[in-house]
């Protein structure tokens, strides 16, 4: 499998791994491995070609370990993609090993495409970009407040790596972190980059996140509205995907925006042992 065959979803993740990541094209797989954030799931993966069969746990094992464990201990997880829709086979040999077997929406938008939300946010709510050199930490707080069932201290470690990167792609023009400021508090953010800086170029949705305090209050709305526009207005974008969970809320109002589903693309996830429950750093 090469980079060219790659479907919507995993093609505009791509545009991160440019950023930090070494990415090898082997013979039975694409490998993703980013050094500088070890914890990233997705920044240190494989991306099979098709759905792995239940007898191959061993193989696609001892293949992790060879090309990100073995290079990069701290890499506690084992995570891998498919460059396919989600397969209706059964894998009970992973199930029992503790993967989670991960479904992914694929949908994005054109110029024409984009509705108003349908009602007003509650609360003075602001949406701008950010200066992450003056606002990093202000991200990084409203970010650890759900950290998604992760181990805290590895996660801000991981949003930390992350967010440097993405500064590192807005000096070059690629990328951009937006906030919604809500009552004066950075209540959400989400991030939005592109795979060039000429006019036609794709844009892709980054880390959508709302504190839990501020939830059920128009502010994703607000936020992705705002910045899919501004995506269409100032970077004259031909299109913005993003990739969203099928069975959560969330993607209700992306559609409500006017975003459609393109496809769909799975996964299987082994946390680290730090990030199951009950477990210890």
């Amino acid at each position: 499998m090469t980079l060219d065959e790659l479907r919507p979803g995993w093609r505009t993740d791509f545009i991160l791994h440019r950023e930090g990541a070494i990415v090898h094209e082997r013979a039975d797989c694409i490998v993703v491995r980013t050094p500088g954030n070890p914890g990233f799931y997705w920044g240190n993966f494989l991306l099979l070609p098709a759905p792995p069969r239940d007898d191959a746990l061993a193989y696609w094992m001892a293949r992790f370990d060879e090309e990100i464990t073995d290079l990069q201990p701290a890499s506690g997880h084992v995570a891998l993609g498919v460059n396919g829709p989600p397969s209706t086979a059964d894998l009970p040999s992973w199930t029992a090993a503790g993967f989670e077997l991960i479904e992914t929406a694929v949908i994005e938008q054109g110029p024409r495409e984009l509705r108003t939300p349908a009602r007003e946010p509650r609360g003075e709510v602001h949406v701008r970009p950010l200066d992450l050199a003056r606002e990093m930490d202000a991200v990084i707080a409203q970010q650890l407040a759900d950290p998604h069932g992760f181990e805290p201290a590895g996660y801000e470690r991981h949003r930390r790596a992350q967010m440097k990167r993405y500064a590192a792609m807005a000096e070059r023009g690629v990328a951009l972190w937006f906030g919604a400021w809500c009552d004066g508090v950075l209540a959400a953010d989400c991030g939005l980059m592109r795979d060039g800086t000429a006019p036609g170029a794709t844009g892709r949705f980054q880390h959508v996140s709302t504190h839990p305090d501020f939830r059920r209050r128009g502010l994703c709305s607000a936020l992705v509205h705002e910045v899919t526009h501004f995506g269409f207005e100032h970077w004259q974008l031909a299109r913005v995907v993003m990739c969203a969970d099928p069975e959560d809320v969330a993607i209700g109002i992306y559609e409500s925006l006017g975003y459609r589903r393109i496809d769909r693309e799975w996964a299987l996830q082994l946390r680290a042992p730090q990030d199951r429950p009950g477990g210890d750093e």
